[in-house]
């Protein structure tokens, strides 16, 4: 299931869903912890040595993702002259790893700070907000948007990128442009319509070579409000000896708003193993078995890792046919020399995936095609069980390893990927070491 879908869903649930929400703060003052106090002080005469220069009119705040934090809440402080820590500013709706704060209602003072404090899906804090940091010294009045996908962090870039990014205040419409880089010339590709904070590309990068990709904001109606950020780049190599073919718990992204972009919700980076990931998020076995030669025959891999069937059974397809569909990816594995690994297919938990998600109801008779599909998988030449250890004993996937129901998050991609990675050194030594030394050699040589 595509994440840009199900988080849209989950915006009609969510009071007030925007990028930032900005709460003022009352009359009366906050006063902020005395400890806090000392350490904003700290930071602040750190800064004095610089406050000939006056502040932008805005900056640009970034932080690290957080396991399992669907939003963030940043605090604005300031020291008064008396030297008590206050409340300017709250933003507790922020969706992306970063936000751009205008100085709207803010005196631009050195003693400014912020802090940033991870929620859950009901806004429960996950964590004590950061230790307080000094706003001089973050990006001043950024001209565009400020990407934020980790591909540089993956071993191959995935086959379906996700393009990811910080927007402006305000800018709720952009557009995606990607070229490809031949003979020292970026040839446009094409262009993609996009909404606050990622797109989805829905044309896989099969050609080996040097992409790159920009964003701006936009209007509306398309007109331009903001420079083209930075480019973003992709690199596909060509031979890559190991693949996971799949759906959207292949592609990546978790707890409802991190997108596949990120290496956080990203099995394929737990794994040791190079991997290359040809997951696309809302597929079934169905659209797996249309696409095999499009997309996996490019790469030519040894081994294709296959994992999927949740999107079968929770729509309603019969296990007999997604047990049809893995046995037809089997056959054209290995009538192209390839060795095909079946992982078993996860569970869900209906009643998050109705209430936070507002997808279908799964089928009563859900459990009954998953166990079906997981029967035959086990019975195949090759296969690992990853699905048994992510349910609960009701057979359900465990709440603690999930936000929306669907999508295992942070610790069930990392046994996942942990789980692989063991079976292909234990099983498959010959294709890891082709593996290893494919990217070695892509990292020396750049082909």
């Amino acid at each position: 299931m595509q994440f840009g879908i199900l988080r849209r869903g989950v915006e009609a649930l969510l009071a007030a869903f925007v990028l930032v929400s900005a709460v003022q703060t009352s009359a009366e003052v906050r006063q902020v912890e005395r400890g806090t106090a000392q350490v904003v002080r700290s930071a602040s005469a750190a800064s004095n040595a610089s406050a000939a220069a006056p502040l932008p009119s805005s900056v640009l705040l970034r932080w690290q993702p957080y396991p399992g934090a669907v939003r963030y809440e940043v605090r604005i402080l300031v020291r008064t002259a008396e030297g008590r820590m206050v409340e300017q500013q709250k933003l507790s709706r922020i969706y992306t790893t970063g936000v751009h704060v205008p100085f709207t209602g803010i005196l631009p003072q050195d003693d400014l700070c912020w802090t940033v404090r991870p929620l859950g899906y009901d806004g429960t804090p996950l964590a004590e907000a950061s230790a307080p940091r000094p706003v001089r010294g973050e990006r001043a009045d950024p001209p565009a948007p400020v990407l934020t996908a980790e591909y540089d962090k993956m071993a191959y870039a995935p086959l379906y990128p996700v393009y990811s990014w910080i927007p402006l205040s305000g800018q709720e419409h952009h557009v995606v442009e990607v070229y490809r880089r031949a003979n020292g010339h970026d040839v446009f590709l094409r262009s993609i319509q996009a909404g606050e904070y990622d797109a989805y590309d829905d044309a896989p990068l099969t050609e080996p070579g040097h992409y790159v990709y920009r964003v701006r904001g936009v209007t509306i109606n398309g007109t331009p409000i903001s420079d083209w950020s930075t480019g973003g780049v992709l690199d596909v190599v060509p031979h890559t000896p190991i693949a996971a073919l799949g759906d959207s718990i292949t592609h990546g992204g978790g707890a409802i708003s991190l997108p596949p972009s990120y290496t956080l919700y990203d099995w394929e980076t737990y794994c040791t193993v190079p991997v290359k990931n040809l997951g696309h998020s809302g597929d079934t076995t169905g659209d797996m078995l249309a696409r095999f030669d499009r997309d996996v025959l490019p790469f030519a891999p040894r081994v294709l890792i296959i994992m999927g069937g949740v999107n079968d059974y929770r729509t309603g397809i019969y296990g007999a046919q997604t047990v049809r569909n893995l046995a037809a990816l089997g056959e054209k594995c290995r009538v192209h020399g390839i060795t095909p690994i079946f992982l078993t297919v996860t569970p869900i938990r209906p009643a998050w995936m109705t209430k936070r998600m507002t997808i279908m109801t799964p089928p009563s008779d859900w459990m009954d095609h998953r166990d079906y599909i997981n029967n035959w998988i086990r019975q195949q030449e090759f296969s690992v069980d990853v699905s048994s250890v992510l349910a609960d004993a009701g057979g359900e996937l465990e709440a603690s390893y999930t936000t929306d129901g669907l999508h295992p998050d942070d610790a069930g991609k990392k046994y996942i990927g942990q789980t692989v990675d063991a079976y292909l050194r234990r099983n498959f030594a010959d294709a890891v070491g082709a593996a290893e030394r494919r990217l070695r050699i892509y990292k020396e040589t750049g082909e």
